[in-house]
This record gives structure tokens, sequence and C-alpha cells, in this order.
């Protein structure tokens, strides 16, 4: 009997940790593996067994009602559009960025409490940055 509580492991040589990574990672693998071959499987069920239509012009028209489309083929929307858009989106990550922190606050202590209140007054002076820019004003 040794002096040690512990008896040491033998060394770990470089095919047994692939052994083990690629074992950790099996039922990833075996998911992606399964999935595409489901996908390429009802893929080529579909080109076999699906219905074969020939082009019809009325078949490719979008349908709205039964009304021909007022919208032209050109129509472009306008950049007040997608800089609303694109605000919307950036505010709204940010709240998902403070969601963390308010559901922990008590474990992360006072550091992140000023941490998150300087994040939300950085947020405030963006937005009425863009609140006075106008460019939240529909033109």
């Amino acid at each position: 009997m040794s002096d040690t509580p512990w008896e040491p492991s033998p060394p770990i040589t470089l095919g047994d940790r692939t052994r083990s990574v690629i074992r950790d990672y099996l039922p990833a693998i075996v998911f992606v593996v399964l999935g595409g071959a489901v996908g390429i499987l009802f893929s080529c069920l579909n080109l076999l067994t699906g219905i074969k239509t020939h082009p019809n012009l009325n078949r490719s028209t979008p349908y709205e009602c039964g009304l021909p489309s007022e919208i032209q083929r050109g129509f472009r929307f306008g950049i007040s559009f997608y800089l609303i858009a694109m605000l919307f989106i950036l505010f709204d990550i940010e709240v998902i960025f403070i969601y963390p922190i308010a559901i922990e606050l008590r474990s992360f202590g006072g550091f992140a409490l000023g941490e998150t209140v300087t994040f939300v007054v950085l947020l405030m002076i963006a937005f009425i940055y863009v609140w006075r820019r106008g460019a939240l004003e529909w033109k």
C-alpha cells in the first residue's frame, strides 16, 4: 500500500483522447447525419412522386384576395421603413442583453448593477439622439 490516498491513473494517449472526443460528439454527429439523410430522402421522394405541373402564367402570378395586385414590380420601400426596422432590432437586442443580468442581479452584486445602469443610460442617450434627429418620424 502506498502513502498517497489515490492511485495515479495511466497517462492518456492520443488515441484514447480521440476516442473520448468522438464518443462525446457521437450523438450530435448522428443527429446531423440522420437529419441530412431524412432531408435528402424527402426531397428525392418529392421528385419521384410529386405532381408534375407545367409553368403557367396564371399559376405564377401572386394571389391577393382575387384582385390583381396594386403593387408594381419595381416598388421600393422608403428609407424610413428600413431605418425604423433597424432601430427596432437594435433596441430589441439591447433588452435581451439586460435580461440575464436582471435575473441574477443579486449574485452579481453592486458592480453589475452599476454597469446595467450605465448601459441603460447610454441606451436612453442613443434613443433621445435618434428621436431628436427625426429618425422615428414617418414621412
